[in-house]
């Protein structure tokens, strides 16, 4: 999960990185509010979660509290890359004497952690990386022994930050270090990172990307969530427990197991090409169990999709045996109700002959069994074509 600056820099804040003093706005006035509170000029900052704010106009430094209001009255609202301009960070103007660069990340490649500094900030790093490589340091971290006072310096010093930056750049960056630690982020970046004109280095903006994988450990990620930006079938699935991810196709997805669904959705868009490019409306894995409650979570979020006009069930039989996923799909239909789109179901492995029988004597309309996958996938992208 990517944060807004705002954001990062509350994180920063809670762990001593130093930061300016803002506030966030949504309207101009109270963008107006804001500036008049903090005296002096600001910097009005678009929030939006992509790079090139500054270029495309979304930064700009308002003289006062009017000049706030009109200058938040121009970002809010803008298209960035994309991103809607919904909110603004006011914050006070810094008297910046040199920009930096400095990041903390994941680095996949090399299965360890990676330290980039660079005494030339202010610009995308890419661009650093490309033109002059010799100007950005990266420094591998040991995850055993992380980063000390002795580390941040080495990767000061390797940055080739001047003398009057080193103190204050590397107590910044033992403390970025926590916050990466500490918040299970895969990536923290400030650019730029800032030696103001009576010395003090600060984070001028932030970047942060969290590990999604570790929310289990920090429930209080959740408020970081932007819930404009969910799709509102993910949040619902989300929070009845389930795995899924809205796609752009019009055939439905329900699975059991990653791996699977997987398939499904490679065996689904090959076949779907015989019918006008019929592809995946979803990635929806219900995991171990199909319980009628799991099952019946699954369709009414799969239906409440209007692009859906056919679903694929596929299942595995193992620890849940294939009769016991039949008389799920039975009771889940009853329990969503008034269903028209048909339903697609292959199921194979344990008990599936019995679970066959079941839907068999069921006599279902809208239920259309297939014992192969490739042929229940024809069969899911022919019903789409045809009810489109």
């Amino acid at each position: 999960m990517d944060l807004f600056e705002y954001q990062a820099k509350k994180l920063f804040a809670e762990h001593g990185v130093p930061v300016p003093t803002g506030k966030t706005a949504t309207t101009p006035e109270e963008a107006r509010a804001i500036a008049t509170e903090l005296g002096g000029k600001v910097v009005v900052k678009a929030q939006v979660k992509t790079g090139g704010r500054g270029k495309a106009g979304g930064v700009k430094v308002a003289d006062g509290p009017d000049d706030a209001f009109a200058k938040a009255t121009a970002i809010l609202g803008m298209d960035i890359k994309g991103h809607t301009v919904h909110s603004v960070l006011v914050e006070e103007a810094s008297n910046i004497a040199e920009e930096y660069y400095a990041s903390f990340l994941l680095d996949r490649a090399n299965r360890t952690f990676l330290a980039m500094a660079s005494r030339e900030g202010g610009m995308e790093i890419e661009e650093v990386a490309a033109t002059k490589p010799e100007a950005l340091a990266r420094i591998a971290i040991d995850p055993l022994t992380g980063v000390d006072a002795a580390k941040a310096r080495e990767i000061a010093v390797a940055a080739k930050l001047p003398e009057a930056a080193l103190e204050g750049a590397s107590e910044l960056l033992a403390k970025l270090w926590t916050v990466f630690v500490k918040s299970d982020a895969t990536l923290v970046e400030v650019n730029p990172l800032i030696l103001t004109g009576d010395g003090r280095v600060v984070a001028l903006d932030g970047k942060v990307s969290l590990d999604e994988n570790a929310d289990f450990r920090h429930p209080e990620h959740e408020a970081f969530v932007d819930v404009s930006a969910v799709d509102p079938l993910e949040q619902k699935a989300k929070e009845k427990g389930l795995n899924y991810v809205k796609l752009e196709g019009e055939v439905g997805i329900i699975g059991n197991g990653a791996g699977l669904v997987m398939s499904t959705l490679d065996v689904v868009t090959y076949a779907g090409e015989e019918f006008g490019g019929k592809r995946p409306a979803n990635f929806l894995d219900i995991g171990g169990g199909a319980s009628a409650e799991v099952m019946a979570n699954g369709l009414s979020i799969i239906l409440g999709d209007p692009s859906v006009k056919s679903v694929f069930v596929n299942i595995f039989g193992g620890i849940t045996a294939c009769d016991a996923v039949a008389n799920g799909i039975i009771q889940a239909l009853e329990i969503v109700g008034d269903v028209t789109t048909p339903l697609v179901v292959r199921l194979d492995g344990n008990n599936a002959e019995e679970g066959r029988r079941i839907l068999a004597e069921a006599n279902l309309p809208v239920v259309k069994p297939v014992d192969t996958m490739d042929g229940a996938a024809k069969l899911a992208a022919e019903l789409a074509a045809a009810a489109a």
